[in-house]
């Protein structure tokens, strides 16, 4: 059966093949995509948001470009270490903060040091036992 080829806009039999038509890409579905969609990953995304007040960690301490301090738009929780590096810290407290979209990029690009998020992220999971000299050492990261 002859029918116009929506790749290549010439007509020839459907089952010939013109060279035009794009190879099928398979999205592969790695252990990191899977685990995005379970029900302790939802579980302790909460818990996470929850522990950081759904607020983005990263705006409320005025650090990295911050533009609304308390940032409680379009968050996210971010694994300190990447899922695919890291596989086994993936509900860990101590790899997890809540960060709004613009500073999730940032962290993903590595423009925010890991140092920086970890120190965080202990503040987060142990408010009262961190000392004022961390709390300095993050501001002097700041990039006003």
């Amino acid at each position: 059966m002859l029918k116009s080829c929506k790749y290549c806009g010439r007509v020839h039999d459907s089952k010939y093949d013109c060279g035009s038509r794009p190879a099928r890409i398979y999205k592969r579905n790695s252990a990191a995509d899977r685990f995005r969609y379970t029900v302790a990953w939802q579980q302790k995304r909460e818990e996470i948001k929850t522990r950081d007040n759904y607020m983005c960690q990263i705006c409320f301490r005025n650090l990295f470009g911050t533009k609304k301090q308390l940032n409680y738009e379009n968050i996210s929780v971010h694994h300190a270490k990447k899922l695919e590096e890291n596989f086994e810290k993936r509900l860990d407290n101590d790899n997890l903060l809540t960060v709004c979209e613009y500073h999730h990029k940032l962290c993903d690009k590595n423009e925010i040091p890991y140092d920086v998020v970890e120190r965080i992220i202990t503040e987060q999971n142990h408010p009262r036992g961190v000392e004022a000299e961390n709390i300095k050492t993050l501001h002097t990261y700041s990039q006003d």
